[in-house]
């Protein structure tokens, strides 16, 4: 089975990891742990995640959303045919359209289709299968400057995540650039820290992740990611904090409550290390 790290969802749907991150801790999808505790999704997750998102958009209720599609992913296989399903909204009920047929998505009935109906039927489709070209994307162009000579950060930023893939030297300028040319771009500061991190420039992304906690205040995926880092430079008690910074930013940040459990039962403190697993197990379970 094909899995997708957080870079590839960022890439492929063109959200923001902070998105992602809210899609997931509302529990639209549970994504499983690969290496260095990373999330890792499938191809069904990225369908979820894609609709779920259009879904809010409409004004779709948020616990009929959630009860709809764990319905719709749980009876879709790993390789389903996607040609001419669609999945959209009619009013609050959230719709499935399969060729002729159209089915509500949490309890399978069928809904009828009167002849006076035109197009879809009312339902504002989402078209179900995202444009997935997993291949490393093309060369980008070094952004444009505004009609004042500033490059727009978010430029740079979407130049490093098209880069990532083949050419981790060039996003790292990419994502330098937009942190230089905004200190608040918490998305471009984060893949900067992470990239940084994962090929061992360990002192950079630390530096990275401090500016960036300095410029724009708490925010639990840096301060988790601070304490991944610090974790991997054996300053457990450091760790401990940025961990618990974290939770403090989000209580319902459930990774930070999982690095905490494994880091107090590290350091010889179970009654710790049980309070957050036990934390980490109720939010998870919300999800489900």
């Amino acid at each position: 089975m094909t899995v997708y790290a957080v870079k590839d969802v960022e890439r492929v749907l063109r959200l923001s990891r902070a998105t992602i991150r809210s899609l997931v801790n509302a529990g639209f999808v549970t994504p499983v742990r690969g290496p260095r505790k990373a999330w890792q999704f499938s191809f069904q997750d990225l369908i979820v995640l894609r609709t779920a998102q259009t879904l809010l958009r409409a004004k779709v209720p948020p616990r009929r959303i959630l009860r709809s599609l764990r319905e719709l992913r749980r009876t879709l296989p790993e390789s389903m045919p996607l040609s001419g399903l669609a999945i959209g909204a009619e009013g609050d009920r959230v719709v499935v359209r399969e060729g002729a047929g159209r089915w509500q998505a949490d309890d399978g009935q069928y809904v009828l289709e009167f002849a006076n109906d035109a197009g879809n039927g009312g339902m504002r489709v989402v078209e179900v299968a995202p444009a997935m070209p997993m291949a490393p994307a093309a060369a980008a162009s070094t952004p444009a400057a505004s009609s004042s000579g500033a490059v727009d950060p978010d430029r740079w930023f979407e130049r490093g995540a098209e880069l990532e893939e083949r050419d981790t030297g060039a996003a790292i300028a990419a994502y330098e650039k937009a942190v230089a040319a905004n200190p608040g771009l918490l998305d471009a500061s984060v893949n900067l820290g992470r990239l940084l991190h994962d090929r061992g420039d360990l002192a950079r992304a630390e530096a990275v992740y401090r500016a960036a906690i300095a410029a724009s205040g708490d925010d639990a995926v840096l301060w988790f990611n601070l304490g991944v880092l610090l974790e991997d430079r054996s300053r457990a008690d450091e760790a401990r904090d940025a961990y618990e910074a974290s939770v403090r930013s989000d209580a319902t940040f459930a990774d930070g409550h999982y690095n905490l459990a494994l880091l107090f039962e590290k350091m010889k403190r179970p009654k710790d290390a049980l309070r957050h697993m036990a934390r980490y197990r109720i939010l998870v379970g919300r999800r489900r």
